[in-house]
């Protein structure tokens, strides 16, 4: 059935009438073969989409499997050159580091040392590939003998003294070559107090990826294997999101954009896909981070190992849905083997 229409000119124009359904329409006209289903496919996955984590360890010609998450490794830095090759190489343009210290303390010294293990290891992978883009995680909690993400008294986390260590941290990550600061600890004000200190210090030029709508998730268990960080009382709730809250998730990411944040993150991804959804439609013009964490990395790994399922296809799928719900970057143990998996299917 036609139906006549008339458009902002006054032409008339004749329209299929969608109501009529089958037999006229027929969807799966467009589905018959990969090449059509390739042509009018509406998300893409690409290697410029993936961040890749890594961990960063002291010591020399370490390469060593985190039993908890599969195909993911602490790395000495001697080790970091060839890891930044590879990337090169396969497209993806950004890691963002997690150094395990040396020694912990109460406030982490070693996080905003000259010589600490994420300033070295910046300067490793800047010396390899001078156009990958470092970010680094500016938070306290691989640091701390407590592993809470900042200053404590007592039981408590202690909020603007922490802001303070926070810019330091980010001051020397900037000085060792950083090229975006990424602050995940949920302090309050900690963007403004991170963007304070590195106009201070002369780094104007150094953007802000706000860990901006950070929710207090069970999906974190294998990274604080990875980073040895878990708390050593307590849990994060009473400054990381709680997750049933979508419209604070908005607040947080307000609160970070007026703060000076240049980019923002929503942490997890698969669980909190509506959150993107939400954050991409809310903040249009932003850069829009997702962090497909451990948890969704390593339960989808053990399924696979068990036959459960086709890893390739499950990664892929997950992947694809964390872009479609509105995310520009996505950061992702995965993201390796993705680029692989996409290669391999063109």
């Amino acid at each position: 059935m036609m139906n006549k229409s008339v458009n902002p000119r006054g032409e008339t124009l004749s329209t299929i009438d969608i109501a009529a359904g089958f037999p006229t329409v027929r969807p799966r006209r467009l589905r018959q073969s990969e090449p059509m289903r390739r042509l009018v496919r509406e998300t893409r996955l690409s290697p410029a989409d993936f961040i890749y984590p890594l961990f960063v360890v002291h010591g020399r010609g370490i390469r060593r499997e985190i039993v908890s998450m599969p195909g993911v490794f602490h790395l000495s830095i001697d080790r970091l050159a060839a890891e930044a090759e590879e990337l090169a190489q396969l497209g993806i343009p950004g890691v963002i580091l997690f150094g395990l210290p040396a020694e912990k303390d109460p406030i982490g010294r070693e996080n905003f040392a000259e010589d600490g293990i994420v300033q070295q290891a910046i300067k490793a992978l800047r010396a390899a590939v001078s156009d990958l883009v470092i970010m680094t995680d500016v938070c306290m909690c691989e640091y701390t003998d407590h592993g809470h993400c900042g200053v404590i008294e007592g039981h408590h986390i202690l909020n603007d003294p922490t802001l303070e260590i926070l810019g330091q941290v980010a001051v020397s990550h900037a000085a060792a070559g950083a090229d975006v600061v990424a602050p995940s600890a949920m302090m309050d004000g900690q963007v403004a107090a991170i963007r304070q200190a590195l106009d201070q210090a002369g780094y104007i030029d150094t953007p802000i990826m706000g860990y901006s709508a950070k929710y207090a998730s069970a999906f974190y268990g294998p990274f604080r294997d990875a980073a040895d960080s878990p708390p050593q009382f307590g849990d994060r709730s009473t400054y990381q999101m709680d997750p049933a809250n979508q419209r604070e998730a908005m607040r947080e990411i307000a609160l970070d954009v007026s703060e000076g944040a240049d980019m923002i993150m929503v942490k997890p991804a698969m669980a909190y896909l509506d959150i993107i959804r939400q954050a991409r439609d809310t903040f249009p013009d932003l850069p829009l981070a997702a962090y497909n964490v451990s948890g969704e990395y390593s339960m989808l790994k053990a399924a696979a190992r068990l036959g459960w399922l086709d890893e390739k296809r499950v990664a892929l799928e997950s992947l694809l849905a964390i872009k479609r719900a509105g995310a520009d970057m996505i950061l992702s143990y995965w993201a390796k083997d993705a680029v692989r998996w996409l290669d391999s299917m063109r």
